[in-house]
Parts: structure tokens; sequence; C-alpha cells
């Protein structure tokens, strides 16, 4: 977990989401942001409208400008013991109280909110559907959740190779489920999630697809899907931003060895 802030005197409110549902690999992450009002953030909005690249950087000045901001995870055991929409609550209550500063109150993204009673009851909590792109808080903890998971993959990506964990962070896209397919689960996979569900179980043989629209888990919707399609653009738009260095690379490699032949 991780948080920063300072305490002030005045009516504080908090941003709440996570990212990370639709993976098939690594932990849910759920970030809660309270902005300092008399610090804007130009370009706020929802994680997945951003490149990354702008992610990153609208990440660092959510850092240095907000009050107080706290990222929490539950891992892939806990996805698999609890199932996803649990799992995402359970971080989201642990960003929370993690928070260096207590909100008066609380606005998550969504239409559930974590059991909060027991620990924020003088609390008002406050659900908003698309918050993640109406709201300025839930925006910045979209963002910080998702640079977070983005790095926290990269970082697993070394330590279990060959699934290409740090190119589309755990979705499900065909690099995964190729490598998936080839070299088995790894120790971070969520196995309550399909394919893999339907390989343990004996339901497919171990490789087959299942049917389309039953990768994942049943708790996931739309959003989660539309982020499995993101995770694939954003693949091959890398893949065709190499392609093309390398073009472009050896045009040049070419270019100087004509001149190099003809200055001989």
């Amino acid at each position: 977990m991780m948080r920063r802030g300072v305490r002030v005197a005045q009516t504080l409110t908090a941003g709440v989401d996570e990212a990370g549902r639709g993976p098939l690999a690594g932990p849910v992450v759920a970030a809660a942001v309270i902005l300092d009002p008399r610090r804007a953030i130009r370009g706020l909005r929802d994680s997945k409208q951003l490149t990354p690249q702008r992610r990153v950087l609208l990440a660092r000045r959510i850092r240095e400008r907000a009050l107080g901001y706290a990222i929490a995870e539950a891992d892939h055991s806990e996805i698999d013991l609890l199932n996803i929409l649990q799992a995402s609550l359970l971080a989201m209550k642990r960003a929370l109280i993690d928070l260096p500063l207590r909100p008066a109150r609380i606005l998550i993204d969504g239409n559930r909110a974590p059991w909060l009673r027991d620990c924020f009851a003088d609390c008002e909590v406050q659900t908003i559907v698309s918050g993640d792109a109406r709201v300025a808080c839930i925006s910045a903890a979209s963002i910080l959740a998702k640079t977070h998971r983005d790095a926290l993959m990269g970082q697993l990506d070394a330590r279990y190779p060959g699934y290409g964990l740090a190119r589309h962070f755990g979705y499900g896209t065909r690099l995964h489920l190729q490598a998936l397919a080839h070299l088995g689960p790894c120790a971070i996979h969520r196995t309550s999630f399909n394919p893999l569900r339907s390989w343990l179980s004996g339901e497919l043989p171990f490789g087959a697809l299942p049917a389309h629209g039953l990768l994942g888990d049943p708790e996931l919707g739309d959003a989660e899907l539309a982020e499995v399609e993101m995770a694939e653009a954003e693949l091959e738009e890398a893949e065709l931003e190499e392609a093309e260095t390398a073009q472009a690379e050896m045009a040049q490699a070419e270019t100087a060895c004509a001149r190099a032949r003809a200055a001989r």
C-alpha cells in the first residue's frame, strides 16, 4: 500500500476507483484520492480515455498536488477466493483505510460500494456510474490505480517471463492466450477465470478456447470487456510502432552504407 498527504482543517471528499477487474493475471488495484481544490489538475478523465504517456504524466501531478492518496490491492488468490467483485470492493476499502486524511464524503465509481459502516460510519458514501469520466477525484483515483497496476505488471513480467505481462498487463489478448496455452499458468494467474477455469476443470481441452464472450469471470461486464479490447488495441499499436521504428532504422543503415560505398 502507498499513501501520502498533509493534514488540513476542511471538509474532504475522497474519490475511489479500481483497475484490473478484467485481466487473467495479477491483482486488482484500487486507489483513493483527496484532491486539493487550491491546486487544480487539468486533463483529469477516465484513465481508459488517456494515452499511456498522458496517464503517467497525470499520475505524477496527482501525487504531487493531492492532499492525500492511497493505493491498495487484492491479489489473485483473494480474487479466486472471493470473486472479482468482492475482491475489488476489498481493495477499495483497503485504500480508503490507508488514506492519511479522513474524508467526510466518499465517491465511488460504479454502482457498488464496499461495506464501510465499520470504519466510515460517519461518512457520506455515494456510488456514481461512469464517475471516472464525470468526477475529478474519481478520475484521479482511476489514473493512479491504472498506472500503479501497469508498473506492477511490468515488474512481474521479469519474474514470470514468457507471458508478455509488461505488454498486455495480464488482459486476455491473443498474445497472452497463446502464451498461456503454451506455458500453462504461473503463480499469479487467476484460476477462477476462463479459459483457465475450464482447462483446469477438464471442461475444455487444455489450450482450447471457450465460446466467444466467456473469457474472464462471470462477474465481468461490458466495461471490463472494453478494457480487454483496449489492451489488445494498445498492444497492436505498440507492435506497429516497433515495426515502423525497425524499418526506419534499417533504412537509415542502408542509406549510411550506400553513402560509405559512394565515398570510396
